[in-house]
């Protein structure tokens, strides 16, 4: 027999071991969650299977015959080693380890997730991460990546993973620009400032603001325009004029005083904002160490848990 043809009666051998074991078939069936009936039929399967007498049944009790003896030693073997296997299994979902690759965007890669790495490294030593660091798309399927984390509002179809935080946007600037030329009272003071924008899209000079029960669009200008988070917010620190920036990046330089937040009462509605997520292939059995990178980074920024993105 052909370990092809083998392979669908693994269970009927489990069963024959089972049977061998406890002496009966009713003791076999219980402690399998089977019924007698069905635990003979797989002891009579592989009987047929093999085209041997692998036990003799009398009323009192199941003797093994000369060949049965020798197809249990087998079957004991091959059970033994499934039970190895599993063990292994246990073995590696006790302890996370291994390499994990995420794929992220630079802004959010830097600000959001590089910070909490060095806790994360120290709470699971045996667990590497590699950071692929890049504004370019990175598919899960067809690229070396484990996981990837993207701003978005819809995540791609087919994916599984976990929402992390909401990404929400803010008009800031320095407190010398405004000394100099201005605090805007309302959306439309706007255009009469500096404006930092993104600048990939025409779309992107149009600002629309939430507030005071209505929506505002206005057209900005500025002799200045740049699509990285880093480099407005630098250009705040510089004085030049009033960028979209999301939260994140703009935090500490709040914090610190450094820059200030423009019309705080409105709120700014980006084209491009969204939710950060952590996304994996679609998977029953996730690797632990995947798990606990996730899980962590939830925690630790605030992650509403876990969902199929459909």
């Amino acid at each position: 027999m052909s370990t092809n043809q083998a392979l669908p009666l693994f269970g009927e051998m489990a069963i024959f071991v089972k049977v061998v074991d406890t002496g009966s078939f009713s003791e076999a069936a219980r402690q399998l969650g089977s019924t007698p009936s069905a635990t003979s039929r797989g002891v009579a399967r592989l009987e047929r299977a093999l085209g041997l007498r692998l036990l003799e049944r009398t009323t009192r009790k199941l003797r093994l015959s000369e060949a049965g003896r020798e197809v249990h030693a087998r079957c004991l073997d091959m059970v033994g080693a499934a039970q190895a296997v599993m063990a292994a299994s246990l073995l590696q979902d006790a302890q996370p380890r291994g390499l994990v690759r995420i794929s992220v965007s630079k802004a959010v890669g830097h600000t959001v997730v590089h910070p909490h790495m060095p806790d994360f490294l120290a709470l699971y030593p045996e667990v590497d991460v590699q950071m692929r660091l890049e504004d370019r798309y990175m598919d899960l399927i067809d690229d070396p990546v484990d996981l990837a984390i993207r701003i978005t509002n819809h995540p791609p179809p087919g994916l599984m993973g976990r929402h992390l935080m909401d990404i929400d946007h803010l008009l800031c600037a320095s407190p010398q620009y405004l000394a100099r030329h201005g605090t805007p009272a309302h959306p439309l003071d706007l255009k009469a400032h500096s404006c930092i924008y993104l600048g990939e899209e025409p779309g992107d000079a149009h600002w629309k603001l939430r507030g005071r029960g209505k929506t505002v669009t206005v057209a900005v200008r500025g002799r200045y325009a740049a699509n990285h988070t880093g480099v407005r917010l630098d250009a705040v620190l510089q004085h030049i004029g009033i960028a979209s920036l999301p939260r994140f990046t703009a935090r500490q330089a709040l914090a610190d005083g450094r820059i200030v937040q423009v019309l705080p009462d409105w709120s700014f509605l980006p084209n491009y904002s969204g939710q950060l997520w952590i996304l994996h292939p679609p998977t029953r059995h996730l690797p632990l160490k995947l798990r606990v990178l996730m899980d962590f980074l939830a925690e630790r920024l605030g992650g509403t848990g876990g969902m199929r993105v459909s």
